[in-house]
């Protein structure tokens, strides 16, 4: 079968066993680097995934994807329901409302956020009820001021289900300070865990309690929750759905309270990303040292090339193909077995714990007690599409000096 000289010289000396074993120790050695620095991207980055992946499903499964408001309380909360599900987007809607106070209890005091819902309609719109680890959603009966609280309150506090605390809302006066503190008692009906920060800020009440301490009238809500099939497409769902409800409506949704959080993960993804990037860059440096050698070791080869009528841009192409052969190997090795480590990672880190007895990730001190992972196409595409280009560019200058290799000057001592 007919191959070009310069492919079918570049793959012979890839295969051949050279006479300096020194240059096959440095060609090896670049093919594994370059292998171990995929791997490690792959690996580093599908951990990143899966603990972004962890916390958006936990944190925006809690925070409303979106919030439909007017100029005054909502007297119909369905209908603009209804309207909501009209998005093929919109999933989900139940009446909400949002206030924000103080936890009192036995001299301590905590700042907490308090969401009102109907607990029949909560599970259409948040993972709250799945979340449950005492007591039960359905027990926030209207009128009773129960509260469900998060894990860290209640351990905070050492509350548990039947114990009563006080929450202090700031509202509104014409007294000379503008402000008087509102206390209400609760009792604890229910404790939620969801493994984070929103353990020890939120808590929830019924949205018939939170109305009347809005001073709404009986039977009108705050605002309308919505949940997403795509909830980064929050803000433009929410825009569309309040165009269509007409003026005096307004939209909220979890870009502006949790936006600050995503957006550092997405740079911490990044910047890992490009410092493992170095470990690539490395490698492929190693292939230049690899392909320079080789060449001061063939110029005698290379000369009887040029003799026999190759030209600079063949021998050229023989080191870049041997170049790429390299690179392609240890990308491929590196790329097959970082796909292969991150689809397992969680459980051999499960399994180290066993045999170990050791808890890497206590859910004492972390929001998750498992190595999460979650590996993505575009990721391992792109970490494999940057080493092999790395891997090529690091061909060009030790080719261009082949190249250039004079046959007069290099059989001179032959």
């Amino acid at each position: 079968m007919f191959r070009p000289l310069s492919l079918f010289v570049g793959t012979r000396y890839t295969r051949a066993k050279r006479r300096n074993h020194y240059i096959s120790f440095i060609s090896l050695t670049s093919m594994i680097g370059l292998a171990l620095g995929v791997l490690a991207m792959i690996v580093v980055l599908s951990v990143m995934n899966g603990f972004q992946k962890e916390m958006s499903s936990r944190i925006l499964g809690m925070v409303p994807h979106a919030t439909l408001a007017a100029d005054k309380p909502l007297d119909d909360w369905q209908a603009v329901a209804a309207e909501a599900m009209r998005n093929k987007q919109v999933t989900g809607a139940a009446p909400f409302a949002e206030l924000e106070g103080m936890f009192s209890y036995k001299g301590a005091m905590q700042p907490v956020q308090i969401n009102g819902i109907d607990p029949e309609q909560e599970q259409k719109v948040s993972i709250i009820g799945q979340h449950m680890v005492q007591g039960r959603l359905e027990d926030l009966k209207a009128g009773e001021f129960g509260v469900v609280i998060g894990e860290i309150t209640a351990r905070r506090f050492r509350l548990s289900v039947g114990d009563k605390l006080t929450l202090i809302v700031p509202e509104a006066s014409d007294s000379a300070a503008g402000i008087t503190p509102r206390m209400l008692r609760l009792s604890v009906v229910g404790v939620f865990k969801v493994g984070a920060e929103l353990d020890g800020s939120l808590a929830l009440i019924n949205i018939a309690d939170a109305s009347s301490m809005l001073r709404a009238e009986p039977g009108q809500v705050q605002s309308v929750r919505i949940a997403l099939k795509d909830l980064y497409q929050a803000p433009q769902v929410a825009a569309a759905i309040v165009e269509q409800l007409g003026a005096g409506y307004s939209a909220n949704d979890w870009t502006r309270s949790q936006g600050s959080l995503f957006s550092a993960m997405k740079m911490e993804k990044t910047m890992i990303g490009l410092l493992l990037l170095l470990i690539i860059a490395v490698a492929a440096f190693n292939i230049i040292a690899t392909l320079i050698m080789v060449v001061a070791d063939k110029r005698a080869d290379i000369a009887i090339l040029r003799t026999l009528g190759a030209t600079p841009g063949q021998i050229m192409a023989v080191f870049m193909v041997q170049g790429t052969v390299i690179g392609s190997i240890g990308t491929l090795i590196g790329g097959a077995l970082g796909v292969l480590v991150a689809l397992n990672v969680s459980a051999w880190v499960a399994w180290l714990e066993r045999v170990s007895g050791m808890h890497i990730f206590s859910s004492d001190l972390y929001f998750i007690n498992s190595l999460p992972s979650d590996v993505q196409a575009t990721d391992v595409v792109l970490i494999c599409g940057a080493a092999l280009l790395m891997s090529f560019l690091a061909t060009l200058y030790p080719a261009w000096r082949a190249a250039g290799t004079q046959p007069a000057e290099a059989l001179r001592y032959e």
